[in-house]
């Protein structure tokens, strides 16, 4: 007589790297978040000294100010970045059909922003006050919209890169840009002396979560087979 088979418990699926990236930012997110609510002595001691050195190096140099000052108002600016957005949307949209993404694109970029306004009206830090200011901005300090706007967007639009294969050179190329992109918009808003650096950090931190959460979604969203992404942009340029 043969023993009757006992059916093995199905496997918890292994967290994808969007699942892992979600877990670790959280925590530096929310570690952030208290300690500059609370005021934390040597963080709000580190984050003056910074930004008083930087506000020093800014008045000596009136040309990086005015170069920092286009780049951060203009090139890197949060309705810059939307443009960029809404403008991948409506390629998707109408060159490749591809509703799916193109709707959590636009989602996505629309939470962020809501996000980092709710966060500025919510914890209300005051923006550094210069009595020689080289530059001017509005609402409350943390986080930095012009980071998490910028490390929403460019995150998103290296995660589409990634899903539909794009070549080899174009991702070093677009990581590259996206890198520079997101780092040197903070770098300018603390030249500029409009932000703490810790409101700058949590813009990064913040918009990479919202990002990896996103990413995570769309992976737990079954998406109908008509939908799913088309063969590889590297192979359609070698059409």
């Amino acid at each position: 007589m043969h023993s009757p088979t006992v059916d093995s418990p199905p496997r918890t699926p292994a967290p994808t790297a969007a699942v892992r990236a979600a877990v670790a930012l959280v925590v530096p997110s929310v570690l952030l978040l208290a300690l500059v609510v609370l005021s934390w002595d040597p963080l709000m001691d580190l984050d003056g000294d910074i930004a008083r050195t930087t506000h020093e190096w800014a008045v000596d140099e009136p040309d990086v100010t005015q170069t920092a000052r286009i780049l951060t108002d203009w090139v890197w600016d949060p309705w810059t970045m939307r443009a960029l957005a809404t403008a991948t949307v409506l390629w998707l949209i109408i060159r490749r059909s591809a509703w799916r993404p193109a709707l959590w694109l636009g989602a996505a970029t629309l939470l962020g922003t809501l996000l980092q306004q709710g966060m500025k009206a919510a914890v209300g830090r005051e923006r550094p006050v210069w009595p020689d200011p080289v530059d001017s901005a509005h609402y409350a300090a943390f986080p930095s919209g012009h980071a998490m706007t910028a490390a929403v967007v460019c995150g998103l639009l290296l995660w589409l890169l990634h899903l539909y294969g794009v070549g080899r050179v174009l991702w070093r190329i677009a990581v590259t840009l996206a890198a520079v992109s997101v780092v040197g918009v903070g770098l300018t808003r603390v030249w500029t002396g409009v932000h703490w650096p810790t409101d700058v950090l949590g813009g990064w931190l913040l918009g990479a979560l919202t990002v990896a959460l996103t990413v995570v979604a769309y992976e737990r969203w079954p998406a109908p087979s008509a939908d799913a992404p088309q063969r590889p942009l590297a192979e359609q340029e070698h059409r």
